[in-house]
């Protein structure tokens, strides 16, 4: 063997075995709870240590936000104001997400819910309406299966109900959860690829906020590669038949411009739900509680009324 390709290997050698330890760092990194948005507060719990924030009169009744993938309590803020001047209001980071704890498991949808759960039992929250965005959707339609009557009833905001109605990310976004390769791409990816890569869940030419790439790098890896739990979640039972074995009124809330899934088929499908109300928001994307909060909110605070039924 020549010299040169002595070299070649030993190169190469080096950087496998310097892609498998970064493999392991990054996959075994942890964070601990910390308050990032004001207001917000640590709820020490069983399942983990959580960020929420409660506002709004205490015996109004509640309505209960849960963000999307990637995203975290900050998505609702455009949204909070509008709802609390007569509800209380508690938002949740999910588990790995925003300021909540972020361990090395516990990211299936039913381990997320169980979490939601315990901290609005400690919040003595119970009977909610229930505001899930795309990820926080699905987890609100795990949440109405945990018994204690939490939920309500549930709104869902741009979660189509299996992902057939999936428009698909792109390459880049599949490369990024790869083994090795994603890790090795988690330590090195700027925040300009980051702001790029999150402007697929708003309308085309929306700007991205500077702040949701802060709360983008909050996460692990181990939180971000969580995605593929929700897919095997809805492959179990499409949320649409689980909502509708579950009785729970639905308000499905799609932004006409949405990037990451059909707008149209996902709402016809759960118009199918008996009883479902259904709500198309021109010039919003996948988040209209951040492009259309006014609109967003005035729809939940109708469909949350007292006494309205299906």
């Amino acid at each position: 063997m020549s010299r040169r390709r002595k070299i070649l290997t030993s190169v190469v050698a080096a950087l496998v075995v310097l892609l498998a330890i970064n493999t392991l760092v990054v996959e075994s990194e942890t964070k601990p709870a910390v308050a990032t948005v004001r207001g917000g507060r640590i709820l020490h719990l069983a399942g983990g240590d959580m960020q929420v924030l409660d506002k709004g009169p205490r015996h109004a009744p509640p309505i209960v936000l849960i963000h999307c993938y990637t995203c975290s309590i900050a998505w609702w803020e455009r949204m909070i104001p509008l709802l609390d001047r007569e509800r209380r209001v508690v938002a949740v980071d999910l588990r790995g997400f925003g300021g909540s704890e972020k361990p090395g498991s516990g990211y299936s949808m039913e381990e997320q819910a169980a979490f939601v759960a315990e901290g609005l039992k400690r919040l003595g929250v119970h009977g909610a309406t229930v505001v899930g965005q795309s990820l926080g959707g699905t987890v609100g339609t795990a949440l109405a299966e945990v018994p204690g009557g939490y939920v309500r009833r549930l709104v869902i905001v741009d979660q189509a109900p299996e992902e057939r109605f999936s428009k698909g990310l792109g390459f880049s976004a599949e490369v990024s959860t790869m083994p090795v390769i994603g890790p090795a791409l988690w330590q090195v990816t700027p925040d300009f690829a980051v702001k790029e890569g999150l402007q697929v869940a708003f309308a085309p030419g929306y700007e991205v906020p500077g702040e949701f790439v802060d709360e983008f790098n909050r996460m692990t890896y181990t939180s971000y590669d969580s995605d593929g739990d929700e897919g095997k979640f809805m492959d179990a039972e499409p949320l649409d038949r689980r909502i509708e074995r579950t009785r729970t009124p639905l308000l499905a809330i799609f932004g006409a411009e949405d990037q990451i899934y059909d707008s149209n088929a996902a709402l016809a499908a759960y118009a199918k739900v008996p009883g479902t109300k259904t709500a198309l928001i021109l010039g919003a994307g996948h988040s209209p509680n951040v492009e259309k909060p006014a609109r967003t909110a005035a729809l939940v605070l109708r469909f949350a009324r007292p006494g309205r039924t299906r």
